[in-house]
């Protein structure tokens, strides 16, 4: 009889623990952690600081564009005045320089005949590639009244270490600011004082070289 109640007493302390076990609070549901994104209102200054600095990026991302465009429209036209050099040269007179400016001038008439060609040819109606047509004709005027005004740039073809230098490039545009430009125009392309000047440039040259030579060995005899 007495080993009765206690058993009784246990079996009623589970009941009630398991019934206050299912009157706990509920624990809260766990989500992703990231709380829900606030709507910028249009009128903010937060808004203008995001249109702004969308423009900006825009305006960053044309300008990188458009310095690749620049670059690689100047390595096309090192790359033609190099495959031009003759190997045999170890340095080119100004009027050589020029005559190799009026070939390049004429790099697209092969294209602009072959254009004409295909727009002769009776019953066509409109005209083809006539977009391609307009740019090259662009192109050639703008060129050419730069090589008839102040200069039309290329490779520093007159300058014996310059075309050393520019001879042995290998088309890589990073090193594009290694390679020393000038500006030829037909208006000098004959004359004996331009051809003075270009022996003075690559005397002043070679005295530069010779006073980067003695800096160097001004430096190793005290590091020494």
């Amino acid at each position: 009889m007495f080993n009765d109640g206690p058993v009784h007493f246990r079996s009623g302390c589970q009941q009630n623990h398991a019934r206050f076990q299912s009157l706990e609070m509920p624990k809260p549901h766990k989500g992703n952690g990231k709380a829900a994104e606030k709507v910028v209102h249009p009128y903010s200054r937060k808004a203008a600081y995001l249109a702004r600095e969308e423009i900006r990026l825009k305006k960053k991302d044309r300008q990188r564009s458009d310095k690749a465009t620049r670059l690689n429209s100047v390595g096309e036209k090192l790359l033609w005045f190099q495959e031009q050099l003759d190997p045999e040269k170890k340095t080119y007179s100004r009027k050589e320089a020029c005559d190799l400016v009026e070939r390049y001038l004429q790099r697209f008439d092969s294209e602009l005949e072959q254009i004409d060609l295909m727009n002769g040819i009776k019953g066509r109606q409109g005209r083809l590639h006539g977009a391609r047509e307009a740019v090259i004709k662009q192109t050639i005027e703008r060129e050419r009244a730069l090589y008839e005004g102040i200069g039309f740039e290329i490779p520093d073809i007159i300058n014996g270490k310059h075309l050393k230098t520019f001879s042995e490039w290998t088309g890589d545009l990073k090193k594009l600011p290694n390679l020393k430009l000038r500006k030829v125009s037909n208006k000098g392309s004959l004359g004996t004082k331009n051809e003075e000047e270009d022996k003075r440039e690559e005397a002043d040259d070679d005295d530069d070289d010779e006073d980067d030579d003695e800096q160097l060995d001004e430096k190793v005899l005290m590091s020494a």
